[in-house]
């Protein structure tokens, strides 16, 4: 499972989709996104679906390597799932198929669960397509630009988009040392599936000590590296690529705007 998380890889290519400004890339992720919560009917999740598909096929990124992200959570949606269709409570009465307790089971909980599932597996998809187009840097000079006028409230835009670069850097190689480490502890005789919750608790104990021992010393490598070279912060500090928009970037939004907007407005 480990080697299916894709959050924080990123896949270089020279797609229409990689060569966006990150920035547009990012509001037409929010589009999307704002779209797929507002959407309460089936034609519009279909439209969505298809929009996805298309962005999708012109990244060249793949349907397998999306479809990777949804097995590390799919214990949430399926958890979500299952607690629509138990716990919802329909206005009608008549729409309830079964009742025990104060669980119960209607048309309207089933058709309210599939309509989050698809929700949180789009939304899931829509990030995942993000991070895997647009690199860590990337990400963070976009997220520094359109965070800049809370520079005037004094926010901290440089270092929060810093400790995001960071942390998005550091996520695939934690997961690599995750995965050797659960190697090592598995050669050594643990077992991290069996038993009951409680002791898959305490199995992962000799997995998250040296995982968290490893963090903190990398961690505390990377600060004296940074103090080592004069990093004080982005005051003051240039860039070596300095982002444009580019007239694909403008006809991307728009389009964007054209075929979400619909959806917010009328569905």
């Amino acid at each position: 499972m480990i080697k299916n998380i894709t959050l924080g890889q990123y896949f270089p290519g020279n797609t229409i989709v990689h060569r966006l400004d990150p920035r547009m890339k990012i509001i037409i992720a929010l589009l999307f996104l704002v779209a797929v919560f507002v959407v309460r009917d089936w034609w519009g999740f279909l439209a969505l679906g298809v929009l996805f598909i298309v962005i999708t096929m012109l990244s060249k990124v793949g349907l397998r390597t999306i479809l990777r992200s949804i097995r590390p959570l799919l214990f949430i949606i399926i958890f979500t799932f299952a607690l629509n269709i138990l716990f919802f409570a329909p206005q009608d009465p008549s729409h309830i198929i079964w009742q025990w307790g104060i669980i119960k089971i209607s048309t309207d909980g089933i058709e309210k669960a599939i309509f989050i599932a698809i929700r949180l597996i789009l939304l899931i998809f829509a990030t995942s397509l993000l991070t895997l187009t647009t690199s860590p840097m990337q990400l963070t000079d976009a997220l520094e630009s359109l965070l800049r006028p809370l520079k005037k409230i004094k926010f901290p835009v440089h270092e929060m988009a810093m400790m995001m670069s960071i942390a998005m850097r550091f996520i695939p190689t934690l997961i690599d040392e995750t995965d050797r480490i659960m190697k090592a502890q598995t050669a050594r005789g643990a077992e991290f599936d069996s038993g009951n919750l409680i002791k898959k608790a305490k199995n992962m104990i000799p997995l998250l000590v040296p995982l968290f021992v490893g963090a903190f010393k990398r961690a505390d490598e990377l600060a004296m590296a940074m103090e080592s070279r004069c990093y004080h912060g982005g005051e003051g500090r240039t860039r070596m690529k300095v982002l444009h928009f580019e007239k694909t970037d403008w006809i991307a939004v728009i389009l964007m705007f054209g075929l979400c907007i619909p959806f917010m407005i009328w569905l």
